[in-house]
C-alpha cells in the first residue's frame, strides 16, 4: 500500500479488510438487482392480474433495450462502488503504528494512524451466532491521544489481530512521541 509512507526501521507486520461474507452480503442486494428485470415477466404471469404487463419486459423495443441497458449500467456501476470501498478500505498493523485507510468515495479518502505507545487497551467485540461461527468482530482500541477510540469493524479473526497488536505494543519502546 501507498497512502502512507514507512518511517526508517518500520515494517508491516499484517493488513487487514472487512471478512468477505460481509462483503458479499454488501453485494447481494445489486445481485437481486441486476436479475430483476429478467425474472419480473416470470414473477408477473404468475398472478393473473398482473399477467398483462409481461408484454412491457420483452426487451423486443429499441427503448424497452436501451432502459435495460441504463439499469444494469447503474446496478453495475453501484456494485463496483461497493468492490472499490472494499478493496481500499484496510487496516495496517506496522511494528509503529496501526493505519486505518478508509475510501469514503471515487475520490475521497482518509488514512489515520495511530502510534502504538499511545494504546492503552485493545478489545475486541463479537456478538452475535453468526459472526462467532465464522469469527468476524471488532477491534476497539483506546488511545491517550486526543482520538478516544480507533475502531476496526468485521475483521476476520478479531482475536489474532488483538494479540499481535498488544505484542507489539508491549515490545515497542516509546520513541520520544508525545504522549
Amino acid at each position: 500500500m501507498k497512502e502512507f509512507e514507512l518511517e526508517p526501521g518500520e515494517h508491516v507486520v499484517k493488513e487487514a479488510r472487512k471478512h468477505w461474507i460481509l462483503f458479499a452480503s454488501e453485494l447481494l442486494p445489486y445481485a437481486i438487482l441486476l436479475a430483476l428485470p429478467f425474472a419480473l415477466p416470470k414473477l408477473l404471469a404468475l398472478a393473473p392480474t398482473l399477467s398483462g404487463y409481461t408484454a412491457q419486459f420483452s426487451y423486443q423495443t429499441a427503448l424497452t433495450r436501451a432502459v435495460l441497458g441504463v439499469w444494469l449500467l447503474i446496478v453495475w456501476t453501484l456494485a463496483w462502488s461497493a468492490f472499490t470501498r472494499y478493496y481500499l478500505n484496510a487496516w495496517v498493523l506496522t511494528n509503529q503504528r496501526i493505519v486505518d485507510i478508509k475510501q469514503h468515495g471515487y475520490f475521497n479518502r482518509e488514512v489515520s494512524s495511530l502510534f502504538l505507545p499511545r494504546v492503552q487497551d485493545v478489545t475486541t467485540d463479537v456478538s452475535g451466532i453468526l459472526p462467532s461461527l465464522l469469527g468476524i468482530g471488532d477491534i476497539i482500541v483506546q488511545s491517550a491521544g486526543t482520538v478516544d477510540e480507533f475502531r476496526m469493524r468485521g475483521i476476520p479473526r478479531p482475536e489474532q489481530m488483538r494479540d499481535l497488536i498488544l505484542k507489539y505494543v508491549s515490545t515497542e519502546p516509546a520513541k520520544g512521541i508525545g504522549v
